[in-house]
C-alpha cells in the first residue's frame, strides 16, 4: 500500500529533491519530471504542494534564508571562540560558495527574479545586524570595542557586504576584491573603536586556514 505521508513531510521531501537537482543540473536544466522521479510521486501530488517549479524555488529561498540566519545565530552565541572570530564567522556565514546554494543565488540574480533577490536581501539586512550587535555589546562591556552606535555600525557592515561584494552589483578583479576586503576590515575596526589589526589578524588566520 502507498504510504500517505504528512503534508509537511512530503513538502520537505520535494524541496530536498529539488535542492539536490538544482545544485547538480541547475534550475533551468531541471524539469518537474526530474523532481517527480526523484521523489517518486505523481504530478498531482507535486502540484498539491507547489504550483510550479518557480514556486519550489521560492520555497527553497525561504528555507535557505531561515538556515542562513540560524547558522549566523549559532556562531554569534558561540562562547567557545573569541568575539572577533564570532564577528567574522557571522559575516562569513552569509557567503555562498557551492552546490544548490550557488544555484539559488544565481537564479535570484536574474533580472526577472528581482523580487526574490530583494526578498533575500531584506532577510539578511534585517536579520543579521541584531546578531552582530549582540557580539559588539559584549565587546563594549569587555573594553574591546567603543562605539555609541553598535546596531547602526553593524547595519552598515551588513549593507556593504550585501551589495558591494555581490558579483552582479560591482564588477571587480580578484586583486580589487582583496583590496576592498582589506579596506573593509580596516574601516570596521575604526567604526567599532577596536585595536588596529585585531580583526584583520583573525581574517588572515581564518582565510589562511582554508587555503
Amino acid at each position: 500500500m502507498r504510504v500517505v505521508k504528512e503534508a509537511e513531510e512530503r513538502r520537505n521531501e520535494i524541496l530536498d529533491a529539488a535542492d539536490q537537482l538544482f545544485g547538480q543540473k541547475g534550475f533551468d536544466g531541471t524539469s518537474t519530471n526530474d523532481i517527480l522521479e526523484k521523489v517518486g510521486i505523481a504530478r498531482g501530488t507535486l502540484y498539491y504542494h507547489f504550483k510550479s517549479k518557480e514556486d519550489i524555488m521560492n520555497a527553497l529561498i525561504e528555507r535557505y534564508s531561515v538556515r542562513l540566519l540560524s547558522a549566523a545565530q549559532k556562531i554569534g552565541v558561540d562562547k567557545g571562540i573569541s568575539l572577533n572570530e564570532r564577528i567574522i564567522g557571522v559575516v562569513m556565514a552569509l557567503n555562498i560558495s557551492d552546490g544548490s546554494s550557488k544555484e539559488i543565488m544565481e537564479h535570484i540574480h536574474k533580472p526577472q527574479n528581482a523580487l526574490m533577490h530583494q526578498k533575500i536581501q531584506k532577510v539578511i539586512i534585517n536579520g543579521v545586524p541584531p546578531i552582530l550587535t549582540g557580539i559588539i555589546r559584549e565587546g563594549i562591556q569587555q573594553g574591546l570595542f567603543s562605539t555609541p552606535f553598535p546596531y547602526e555600525c553593524m547595519e552598515m557592515v551588513v549593507a556593504y557586504m550585501n551589495t558591494v561584494f555581490e558579483d552582479d552589483m560591482v564588477e571587480m578583479t580578484n586583486e580589487e576584491r582583496a583590496s576592498r576586503m582589506h579596506a573593509f576590515v580596516f574601516n570596521v575596526e575604526r567604526l567599532l573603536g577596536a585595536e588596529s589589526g585585531s580583526l584583520m589578524s583573525v581574517v588572515m588566520q581564518m582565510f589562511g586556514s582554508n587555503e
